[in-house]
C-alpha cells in the first residue's frame, strides 16, 4: 500500500473521530454523559468538550427558563361531557445543582413524567369534580393557579430543584351544540348587561339631577337665610339706633326739665326772700302813686271818700286821688 493512501486514511479516521468526539454545549445548558446507557458522573459547562466517540453520548439539559407546551389534553366533566384543552403552557426552570439527580431519576426527558403527565392528571382530577358550567365559565379563571399549585407540590416532593413559575391554560373546546348555546347565553347576558348599564346610567342621570336640584334648593335657602339675617340685622340696628335716639332725646328733655325746675325753684326761692312786708308796702305805695287821677267839677266820686266826707262841698276845683287795687305777685 502506498504511504500517501495510508496517510489520507489516517487523516480521514482522525477527522471522523474528532467529528464525533468533539461536541459543543450551548449557553444556558449543561452537558450530561451516558456510556452504555448508564449516566456518567459529572457534567460539562457551556463550550467545546471531548468525549469517546461511538461509546459515550451527550445530552444538553437546559438550565434557564423554558416553556413546555402540553397540547390537546382531554378532560371529562362530572356531567359526562368530554372537552379538550387545546394548549397548556408551563413555564419552569431547572436549577443546575439539581440536574444530575433529576436526569438520573427521570432521564434527560424529565419534563414528560414531571410536567406533561402531571398536567394531564391534574386537569382530569379538576374536571372530574366540576360540571361543564364551572369548568368552562365559573371556575375557569382559577385553573391556572390551581394547576400551578398542584404541580409545584408534587415537584417539591419528587424533584426538588425544578420550579414552576407560571401556568397558562387556553379556553377548552366543547361540543358545537353546547358552544352555540353558550354563545346565545352570552349574547343574552350581554343584552342584559347593556340594559342594566343603561338603567344605571338613567339612574345616575336622575340622581345627578336630583342632587343638582337639592344643591340649587340649598343654595336658594342659604341665600334666603342670608337675606333674612341681613334684614333682621338691619332692623335690629335701626331699632337700636332709634332706642339710642330716644334715650338721647329723653336725656335732653330730662336735662331741660331739670333745668326749668331748677330755675323755677330758684326763682320761687328768690321771690320768697324778696317779698317781705316792707317790700310789699313799698310796691303798694308805688302802685298808688302811679295811678293818681285829677277830677274837675262840683262833685268828687264818693267811692274814694269816707262816710264823713259824703257831704256836699262848695263847688270848686278839687283834686282827688283814686286808689286802685294792684295785684301783688306772691
Amino acid at each position: 500500500m502506498q504511504p500517501g493512501v495510508v496517510a489520507i486514511g489516517l487523516i480521514a479516521a482522525v477527522a471522523v473521530v474528532l467529528q464525533y468526539a468533539l461536541h459543543k454545549v450551548e449557553e444556558g445548558h449543561v452537558g450530561v454523559y451516558f456510556r452504555g446507557g448508564a449516566m456518567l458522573v459529572g457534567m460539562s459547562s457551556p463550550g467545546f468538550h471531548m468525549m469517546i466517540p461511538f461509546i459515550t453520548s451527550v445530552r444538553n439539559i437546559q438550565t434557564t427558563l423554558q416553556t413546555d407546551e402540553v397540547k390537546n389534553v382531554p378532560c371529562g366533566t362530572s356531567g359526562g361531557v368530554m372537552i379538550y384543552f387545546d394548549r397548556i403552557e408551563v413555564v419552569n426552570v431547572l436549577q443546575t445543582n439539581a440536574v444530575y439527580d433529576i436526569v438520573k431519576n427521570f432521564t434527560a426527558d424529565y419534563d414528560k413524567p414531571l410536567i406533561f403527565d402531571k398536567v394531564h392528571h391534574e386537569l382530569n382530577q379538576f374536571c372530574s369534580i366540576h360540571n361543564l358550567q364551572e369548568v368552562y365559565i365559573e371556575l375557569f379563571d382559577q385553573i391556572d393557579e390551581n394547576l400551578k399549585t398542584a404541580l409545584q407540590v408534587d415537584l417539591t416532593e419528587m424533584a426538588p430543584g425544578l420550579r414552576v413559575h407560571s401556568v397558562r391554560v387556553t379556553k377548552p373546546k366543547i361540543p358545537e351544540t353546547i358552544r352555540k348555546n353558550y354563545e346565545l347565553m352570552e349574547a343574552e347576558k350581554t343584552k342584559l348587561l347593556i340594559s342594566t348599564q343603561r338603567q344605571k346610567v338613567v339612574e345616575k342621570d336622575a340622581e345627578t339631577e336630583r342632587k343638582k336640584a337639592v344643591i340649587e334648593a340649598e343654595k336658594e335657602a342659604q341665600v334666603a337665610k342670608i337675606k333674612y339675617e341681613q334684614n333682621l340685622m338691619e332692623k335690629e340696628s335701626k331699632q337700636k339706633m332709634e332706642t339710642i335716639d330716644d334715650e338721647i332725646h329723653l336725656a335732653k328733655e330730662k336735662s331741660k326739665t331739670d333745668a326749668e325746675f331748677y330755675r323755677i325753684e330758684k326763682k320761687a326761692e328768690a321771690n320768697k326772700r324778696l317779698l317781705t312786708k316792707e317790700y310789699l308796702e313799698l310796691k303798694k305805695i308805688e302802685a298808688i302813686a302811679s295811678n293818681n287821677k285829677v277830677y274837675f267839677g262840683p262833685s268828687i266820686p264818693n267811692m274814694f271818700l269816707g262816710e264823713s266826707e259824703n257831704k256836699p262841698r262848695p263847688s270848686s276845683t278839687v283834686s282827688s286821688q283814686k286808689t286802685e287795687h294792684i295785684p301783688v305777685p306772691l
